[in-house]
């Protein structure tokens, strides 16, 4: 499929252009990387992530205000995703002599207290849209027969003569009641929504005793210690480096050493543009960023991989052109793979970006950046790289 027919562009004519490009992208980045503006994830540097729903429009200022009287003075309360979504976002850091285990753990316990004293302080009981899977299983088993007798069908024996396991009722019922409760969001406003179980209506009642809807739900908690995020910080940055030294060794046995030191500075162009981007736009850098990273630092080099491979082909057909014209020749043999490829590329990673949520947004966003970067990388620095080394060795050679 051809999308540009007999292309004849003059790509390395334009490699000035390209260049001021390069530099402006590199130095905005650098800017706001050297300015302080990157954010690391709570993987790299410790401390503790609390993600909160709401019921209604989320009061920071009542939650940060919580947070001050436990003593997370400098916790950072932020809303995510789609503010429709009503979700929060409250990233502590590692307390000054902080350790791993128990320090951590008693952290988020004191989010979680902060959390229900503020926003719960007279409700008694359990708070049913914060209760875990392994709560509700307790809870209904500790109701007893009357519970199971509900939930056996009639004709079959119960599950007090020994035919059926006794816990199946209340594992039962309790994934019942959080499906409904994911089918609402996450958050039951009223306890007229229990009546979609079928459940008896003396075990609602009893329910209606024993829980209290909250205004909020905790969506995802996570800890992490500074011993363990330094690991993880000096592990994601070895991946990159050792990945990048494969690949240059493996470019120099199929190639020559030229091209694997113009695709690793290329590579290197890429990844620092897409994690500029993240400065710049006040995205988080995560594990799961540095996934998306060298995602993109193999989509790159097999792009660059491509033209050379074809550069290599043509320098044996085209012996009496110049290196410029064989290699503008192989770009644009090859652009109309580069397009197709790099376009439904692009929509994925775009339709990932918009849809896929906060979870992935840090993922989606460098795979967004990277692949136009990536990309572009391919025709306006790996390959003038290529001429220029060969014209500096040309003149020495003369010389």
């Amino acid at each position: 499929m051809e999308l540009v027919k007999d292309p004849k562009f003059n790509w390395l004519g334009m490699k000035w252009y390209f260049i001021v490009v390069s530099v402006l992208l590199v130095a905005s980045g650098a800017f706001a990387l050297y300015g302080g503006q990157l954010t690391y994830g709570v993987d790299f540097t410790g401390g503790t992530l609390v993600k909160i729903k709401f019921q209604d429009s989320p009061p920071l200022p009542r939650i940060r205000a919580a947070m001050d009287g436990q003593g997370f003075a400098g916790a950072s309360v932020s809303r995510i995703d789609d503010p429709s979504l009503n979700q929060v976002q409250i990233r502590i850091g590692l307390l000054e002599g902080s350790e791993e285990g128990e320090e951590l753990s008693q952290q988020t316990d004191k989010v979680f207290a902060a959390l229900r004293q503020e926003f719960n302080p007279d409700s008694q009981g359990i708070d049913f849209n914060n209760a875990s899977r392994t709560d509700l299983v307790e809870y209904f088993r500790d109701l007893g027969p009357a519970l199971l007798e509900s939930q056996q069908p009639e004709g079959e024996e119960t599950a007090t003569n020994g035919s059926q396991d006794a816990s199946s009722g209340p594992v039962e019922v309790a994934q019942r009641v959080i499906d409904l409760r994911t089918q609402n969001g996450g958050l039951l406003r009223d306890f007229s929504e229990l009546e979609s179980l079928g459940l008896p209506a003396g075990v609602t009642e009893r329910m209606r005793q024993d829980f209290f809807l909250g205004s909020y739900t905790i969506i995802s908690s996570e800890s992490v210690g500074p011993k363990v995020g330094s690991e993880m910080k000096d592990r994601a940055r070895n991946a990159v480096l050792f990945s990048l030294m494969g690949m240059l060794a493996y470019i120099w046995f199929r190639f020559q050493l030229v091209y694997g030191v113009a695709a690793i500075v290329a590579l290197f162009h890429d990844v620092f543009i897409t994690v500029g981007f993240f400065a710049l736009f006040g995205k988080e850098v995560s594990l799961t960023v540095i996934a998306a990273l060298l995602t993109l630092v193999g989509y790159s080099l097999n792009d660059t991989i491509v033209i050379f491979d074809r550069v290599r082909e043509n320098t044996r057909l085209m012996r009496r052109r110049s290196l410029t014209a064989i290699i503008n020749t192989s770009i644009n043999q090859t652009l109309n793979r580069t397009i197709l490829t790099s376009v439904t590329f692009f929509m994925a990673a775009l339709a990932l970006y918009l849809l896929g949520g906060e979870a992935l947004d840090g993922f989606s966003f460098a795979l967004v950046v990277g692949v136009l970067v990536g990309t572009y990388s391919s025709v306006a620095i790996a390959s003038p790289i290529v001429v220029w080394w060969h014209q500096w060795r040309d003149a020495k050679k003369a010389a």
